[in-house]
């Protein structure tokens, strides 16, 4: 199991693979999409047709799209719980689900901003104690009407459990949002997502801001290790990046298990694959985000002590050289 994240990597990349991910940023200019076979590419972003591509790859409603997103009622405030019943629900692997949760108010909007997420709430049965667990919805923040969870079930983990118990019409308790990392366009000039499993949603939170917004021009390199090609979640939203914005998107994705014709990485994310397509520490105005399982905190960059207290950096990103300032835990 991915968790157990003592990583390896069976495969070492290519050093020209560094100089890649440390350009400067260039102007937009129009390519054709491409298929992505999840090897490692570099995408980016062009201007013409951003805003009718943009939303036929999100769903956004065009017809709610003339209501400026600031005027509708929030939903989350911060303080209250809310219940919210399950709409839909689909199976994305044999332990993942994306379950839609849709709002009294059709007009709200969520009122989370990136990078925040959502507390769930339950109380097993026979139990005095409720189960509280932070996630990240994975629908725009301005969408109207509903937001989605993708969430994957663990064998003990009673918060993913309970979730992927709900029946369509049966309610989960919510509060939020619970910021995280305050975003705004080009904050950095290059960020890194260091994920596993699970913890790809807060990450494609922000690197979906990124992208909507036309006037930001961040750079972003993507490490993503899974179990098995099947465990890898928003697959399909991640390839809409990958052949939408050429030159300013790039991921690599790691595999414990991967298929006989696997062209990726194979193996668990280390220290050298790290070194090799990560952006220099002493680049510039970088950041690194981690998020997973214990095992990957613990071998990349060192656990939390608290949601506020990022604790001291340890790990591969500490023996790579870089600053407790340019890495933030989800």
């Amino acid at each position: 199991m991915f968790a157990r994240q003592t990583l390896r990597y069976a495969q070492p990349l290519r050093q020209s693979f560094r100089k890649y991910s440390t350009e400067a940023p260039k102007a937009a200019e129009p390519s054709a999409p491409k298929k992505s076979n999840l090897t490692p590419i570099y995408v980016g972003v062009g201007l013409a047709g951003f805003g009718a591509g943009l939303y036929r790859y999100y769903g956004t409603n065009a017809s709610a799209s003339s209501v400026d997103p600031k005027d509708r009622p929030k939903v989350f405030n911060g303080e209250d719980w809310v219940d919210l019943k399950v709409a839909s629900i689909e199976n994305l692997s044999h332990n993942a689900k994306r379950l839609r949760f849709e709002f009294d108010d059709k007009e709200a909007v969520s009122g989370l901003q990136v990078a925040s997420a959502l507390l769930a709430r339950f109380k097993p049965e026979g139990s005095d104690k409720n189960v509280l667990r932070p996630y990240t919805p994975t629908s725009e923040e301005d969408e109207p009407g509903y937001l989605e969870l993708v969430v994957k079930a663990y064998p003990d983990g009673p918060m993913s459990q309970h979730i992927h118990s709900l029946k369509v019409n049966e309610s989960l308790s919510l509060k939020g949002p619970l910021p995280k990392y305050p975003w705004e366009a080009n904050k950095h000039d290059h960020i890194a997502l260091i994920a596993g499993g699970t913890g790809i949603t807060p990450m494609y939170q922000l690197a979906r801001q990124i992208f909507k917004n036309p006037e930001d021009r961040t750079k972003v390199t993507l490490v993503f290790g899974n179990v098995s090609e099947d465990d890898i979640l928003l697959k399909k939203e991640l390839q809409d990046l990958e052949n939408t914005y050429p030159q300013r998107f790039r991921a690599f994705y790691v595999l414990d298990n991967p298929p006989k014709d696997w062209t990726g990485g194979k193996g668990y994310i280390t220290k050298d694959l790290l070194k090799t397509v990560l952006p220099e520490p002493k680049e510039g105005n970088i950041k690194l985000f981690v998020c997973g399982p214990p095992g990957l905190y613990k071998a990349i960059s060192g656990g939390k002590v608290s949601p506020k207290d990022q604790g001291e950096l340890s790990g591969a990103l500490k023996e790579l050289g870089y600053s407790k300032d340019q890495v933030f835990k989800f």
